[in-house]
């Protein structure tokens, strides 16, 4: 802000007001306390968990203060969970299951459909196996023989070596299988298909029932059976009872950067701002920043540097009037010796002291004294975060131009160096940046950027995100990272017109095995995020957007100039490099090891792994989701993060997906599978889907798709089935969940077409198919 002095001293302290954040200091929830070192008493000959090895685990958080909802599920206070209710089961870069997202068990028979079947007969309701289905996890969980729970070597200096060979032997996880769960059936109504071509009807269970991996404490719901509306049969594949992906084989998609065309020279422009010198961009060498020197600017459309001016604090004199760069007192904080975690916190809060009183380094001083062996913390003291500090002080050095701020309704893309970026966490970590630690500032609709929030608390969630972190700034403080990455926030103007679209399903595989980072490499991978993206990332959170953010951190700093998403808005990410590999997920989330990114890089230098950040509505019911306005915001904004501009679909590569907001938002997943096709078949490209162990899941839907696909039903068609589903089925219903299921309605209408399937969908439902903003 250009304003007078005096102008500025109000300015400066009124920002040093109490500011009304709360304090996330959670507990330990870990199911099993003598698998975790954390839930137990610390002993000296103990060994600790290794913050500075080679090898990093992912962790995904919660964000209480910002008061929203993250994609993927926060954990919900008072929750408990009944015998009675749904299994509630983590899974590997998954969501949560909190309840089945099928209709509640009414009366339902079911028949199956064989995946390959040339000519099917559709009229069933819903899809399940007659017996119980296991499917192999994919999780690594830590077992009791792990080094973490073992005393240490004698003289082991390799497990504090983060360079050692033999250090990852210290960190190593065991498969902790977690059985599959089950599907209760009335035998006297149920008989398996001995022929594939003769009709078969099972009376089963219709509730969702992922099989997932994770933790061993899954509480498995009772079930019930269900039976009611008659349907024909379906031929069935019992081959595809045991598979673990179906469809179009995996190699079959595009991935980047084969299917891409070559890129041509990156320059600046009115709607990509660069802070590199694009003309001595080279393979393996380190950007350089543009301009040569820094140009201050503070104003409402840029971020507010730490190292600006006009970054002012006040200081005390006789008047009360005085004040002094901020920037030289973080200087002056930063340089002295750090020999504890305590002086770390003095040093912060040094320039931060309206926040003395309120914000807690309990995390930060448990993982120093309980979680890491001396010569740890020796290496951690010495080396790393001194070499932080350098790399947070050469703000004015590296980041000389002004960084935009990615507002809400902007077309806008921002590239950065990776080195750019590692400068801007390491700021970020202590808590440097101006006028973002109050919910009352101008940037109160924005995520919080610094690390404050970390720092708070004793849940070993924390530890374990301090650990991928400090990992990270190990290896960018050692190894000056060369690449780029851009950020493109996108915002859809024009979207398609559902109703009449003629475009016909693309291809899709699926499979109950497998992460979207590790599988859908070359792909683009959706983020299932809040609108603010990042979501907890550095609160309690930790499901896929924050474990997502951990293992790329280069990922957080969008925090710092991206507003939150609008209805119609994604935020897309390429170039982003992990630094970690993890195991668990939430609660069972550990620090793996390092991981070291061999993804190629495209010609502007960066990491062929592009991310978009979708964030999907709550539902406070299961019915809501089905009203017209939420489905079409849901496929407008899936489009919004698909749709590349004048892209021939050959060069587009699959879109990596699964649940997307079916954990804590409550979202169906046989319909967010359904519109997150239909919006991807619009965008001209293929999909990869992962279940995260639903093998039940993955079968339905391979079915659907095959069964829309040799009808050659196009998206508009479908799109009208959906909203028919609504206005014939949930608009009347009296009831928690209809009777019929959304698959078993299509297939039934496809089936036995009534007059009413010709219908407009609209006057069906009684809605004007407009795209409303729901958030």
């Amino acid at each position: 802000m250009d304003e007078a002095m005096d102008s500025q001293k109000s300015s400066v302290t009124a920002e040093m007001e109490t500011e009304g954040a709360n304090n996330d200091i959670p507990k330990s929830n870990l199911t099993d306390g003598k698998d975790d070192p954390f839930d137990v008493p610390k002993k000296p000959e103990m060994k600790k968990d290794c913050l500075m090895m080679e090898n990093t685990q992912d962790d995904q958080a919660s964000q209480n203060s910002m008061e929203c909802e993250t994609a993927g599920g926060l954990e919900e206070p008072g929750h408990t969970v009944d015998i009675n209710m749904t299994a509630q089961m983590h899974c590997s870069n998954g969501q949560k299951s909190k309840r089945p997202n099928s209709p509640d068990p009414h009366p339902v028979k079911t028949t199956c459909v064989a995946a390959h079947s040339s000519n099917p007969k559709p009229n069933c309701l819903s899809y399940s196996p007659n017996k119980a289905m296991g499917t192999p996890t994919n999780m690594e969980m830590l077992s009791p023989d792990s080094p973490i729970g073992k005393p240490p070597l004698a003289n082991d200096s390799v497990y504090w070596d983060p360079d050692s060979p033999a250090f990852a032997e210290h960190t190593g996880s065991s498969v902790d299988p977690v059985q599959g769960c089950r599907q209760i059936v009335e035998d006297d109504s149920v008989r398996l298909a001995k022929d594939k071509a003769q009709s078969v009807t099972m009376v089963t269970e219709d509730a969702e029932k992922p099989e997932c991996s994770g933790s061993s404490d899954i509480k498995q719901d009772s079930t019930r059976i269900q039976a009611g509306v008659t349907s024909g049969s379906v031929p069935f594949s019992m081959d595809d009872m045991d598979r673990s992906w179906l469809g179009t084989s995996i190699d079959e998609l595009n991935r980047m950067p084969q299917c891409a065309p070559p890129l041509a020279h990156m320059k600046a422009g009115p709607h990509h701002t660069v802070i590199i010198r694009t003309d001595l961009l080279r393979e393996g060498q380190v950007p350089i920043p543009y301009p040569s020197k820094f140009r201050e600017v503070w104003d409402d459309v840029s971020v507010k540097m730490p190292c600006c001016e006009k970054n002012l604090f006040p200081m005390e004199s006789e008047d009360g009037s005085g004040v002094q760069s901020r920037w030289e007192l973080i200087q002056t904080a930063l340089e002295g010796e750090f020999k504890s975690s305590l002086d770390v916190r003095d040093a912060i809060l040094r320039y931060n002291t309206a926040h003395a009183k309120r914000w807690d380094f309990t995390a930060l001083n448990l993982l120093c004294t309980e979680y890491l062996e001396h010569p740890e913390v020796q290496h951690l003291f010495d080396i790393v975060l001194p070499a932080m500090v350098k790399l947070a002080l050469s703000a004015p050095r590296l980041c000389t131009s002004a960084i935009p701020l990615l507002k809400s309704r902007m077309n806008h893309s921002l590239t950065l160096s990776q080195e750019q970026i590692a400068c801007l966490l390491a700021n970020a970590f202590f808590c440097t940046f101006p006028r973002r630690n109050s919910r009352k500032s101008e940037y109160c609709n924005y995520p919080e950027i610094n690390f404050y929030r970390l720092f708070e608390g004793s849940s070993p969630k924390k530890i374990e995100k301090l650990k991928t972190l400090f990992c990270y700034f190990r290896r960018v403080t050692q190894n000056r990272p060369s690449g780029l990455v851009t950020f493109t926030r996108q915002c859809l103007n024009n979207p398609p017109n559902w109703e009449s679209s003629q475009t016909q399903l693309t291809r899709l595989h699926i499979t109950c095995k497998g992460t979207i980072e590790d599988d859908g490499y070359g792909m683009l991978q959706v983020d299932f995020a809040n609108r603010l993206v990042g979501g907890g990332v550095t609160g309690l959170g930790l499901v896929q957007e924050e474990i997502r953010f951990l293992i790329n951190p280069e990922l957080i700093v969008s925090r710092l100039f991206t507003e939150a998403l609008e209805y119609n808005e994604c935020l897309i990410i390429t170039g982003t490099e992990q630094y970690s590999k993890y195991s668990g997920y939430a609660e069972s989330y550990k620090w793996k090891e390092s991981h070291k990114d061999e993804t190629p890089r495209d010609d502007w230098q960066r990491r062929c792994t592009e991310i978009v950040a979708l964030d999907a509505l709550k539902y406070r019911n299961f019915l809501e989701q089905f009203h017209p306005d939420k489905m079409i915001r849901e496929l407008n904004k899936a489009y919004c993060g698909f749709f590349r501009h004048n892209v021939n679909s050959e060069h587009l590569s699959a879109v990596a997906t699964g649940n997307w907001g079916c954990g804590a938002f409550g979202g169906d997943t046989r319909l967010k599978a359904l519109l997150q096709l239909m919006a991807a078949a619009e965008a001209g490209r293929d999909v990869a889907y992962f279940t995260f162990g639903d093998a039940q899941l993955m079968r339905d839907v391979h079915e659907m798709h095959t069964f829309l696909t040799e009808r050659q039903i196009t998206v508009g068609r479908l799109y009208g089935l959906l909203n028919q589903y609504s206005s014939v089925v949930c608009k009347n219903c009296r009831m928690a969940r209809p009777d019929v299921s959304l698959y078993g309605f299509i297939h039934e209408r496809l089936s036995s077409p009534t007059p009413a399937d010709a219908a407009d969908p609209a006057k069906d439902s009684g809605m004007s198919p407009v795209t409303s903003d729901c958030h």
